[in-house]
């Protein structure tokens, strides 16, 4: 059986397809006819046929769900669509979900993240002007689940240091918008209240663009990248911290090699590093990314073995070394070097933050490095890192 579903969940069901079935969809492109997929099938299987009644059967069944480019999805993302732009905040898309909606339960289950094995330990936020602060953070977006140890370790090293008033979050918009970088003024709701959005960073932030950055604003409404930060935030601090949520989507037509051809890009953070001096030490950059994604479960045909993680570590390490010495464009060539055959999700995000940061900052240190399985057949690596104030 092959499931299928919509990865921005405009459609919430999902389908389980036998292949013969499944085969039917995938041929479902606009151009073929039933003729077509009828001559098509009996190619593939070598020999089965199936009747006109049994393919309009699949795309009907399709259809009612929402899987097809039709009247029944366009009402469906219509219908998605007019009710994010009514809210005035962005409801927490995963509550109850991928982790718990009541606060005392969520509460506990992220206090067990600090406490468990390989935690930081338990950990109170500094409320004091006193101390340095963190400038920068990059922490995974991975599942809680998985990610726990590594996302505790870089809250609870941005607990330790003075209260930031306002974090600019770095996301990865999943749904691979065609524009670069995705801004909203909606707050991000969590079970511990709503983190309100800096309205003045974030028009400082629009009037730098030369794209509508929230055109595509939608993709905020399902994306988990910035959902899971705010959490994090939200467990820390309450509702005393504001935000600028910033999905990051396509750079490039193309798998530039480097980043000289980032006009627009980096015009849009030039004004991030404007916003973050205008903060007099008030804001900190937060990246919410994963690193490599290896295996089956993301196209490539091997299996995952004590050599491949070794292989996919090295290039990591590889590519962290210039994080860690503040070097953005070395970054993004190091991982490009290879055409990001680790397909690094985290790539442009950590540039943007790298970028933002503009040495406002020393040397990064390595908090945590990790992978963690896909029950699909792969691994996912991740990383926390702290630039702390200088």
């Amino acid at each position: 059986m092959i499931l299928v579903r919509d990865p921005e969940s405009f459609v919430e069901d999902q389908l389980l397809l036998g292949p013969v079935p499944f085969f039917v969809a995938s041929q479902l492109d606009g151009l073929n006819d039933i003729t077509d997929i009828q001559y098509l099938l009996f190619q593939q299987t070598g020999g089965r046929l199936l009747s006109e009644d049994q393919i309009r059967e699949v795309v009907d069944y399709l259809d009612a769900h929402g899987f097809l480019a039709s009247p029944r999805f366009e009402s469906l993302y219509r219908e998605a669509l007019d009710a994010f732009r009514a809210r005035s905040s962005r409801p927490a898309f995963l509550a109850g979900k991928s982790y718990p909606d009541d606060p005392g339960e969520l509460r506990e289950f992220i206090d067990a993240l600090y406490a468990g094995n390989g935690g930081p330990g338990p950990v109170r936020p500094n409320d004091t002007a006193i101390g340095k602060g963190v400038r920068c953070l990059i922490v995974p977006h991975i599942d809680f689940p998985r990610g726990g140890v590594a996302y505790a370790h870089g809250y609870a090293r941005l607990a330790s240091g003075r209260k930031p008033k306002t974090v600019m979050i770095f996301g990865v918009s999943h749904a691979a918008a065609p524009v670069p970088f995705i801004l909203t003024r909606k707050g991000y709701e969590t079970p511990f209240g709503t983190l309100h959005v800096d309205t003045e960073a974030v028009e400082a932030l629009a009037a730098a663009c030369t794209w509508d950055p929230f055109e595509h604003e939608i993709a905020h409404r399902s994306e988990h990248s910035i959902e899971f930060q705010a959490v994090m935030l939200a467990h820390l601090y309450g509702t005393g911290v504001t935000i600028v949520p910033i999905l990051c989507g396509s750079f490039s037509d193309g798998p530039e090699p480097d980043t000289s051809a980032f006009a627009d890009v980096n015009a849009f953070l030039k004004a991030c590093q404007q916003v973050m001096r205008a903060s007099d030490g008030g804001m900190c950059v937060v990246a919410g990314v994963d690193l490599a994604h290896v295996g089956r479960r993301f196209g490539d045909v091997f299996e995952i073995d004590d050599e491949i993680v070794h292989a996919v570590k090295a290039r990591d390490d590889e590519d962290l070394a210039c994080a860690l010495n503040l070097d953005a464009d070395g970054w993004y060539a190091s991982v490009m070097k290879d055409g990001n055959q680790r397909r690094v999700c985290g790539l442009n995000a950590i540039y943007a933050s790298l970028k933002t940061l503009d040495g406002a900052a020393g040397r990064g240190e390595l908090l945590t490095y990790m992978y963690a399985h896909d029950p699909a057949g792969g691994i996912v690596s991740f990383a926390g890192i702290a630039f702390q104030e200088e």
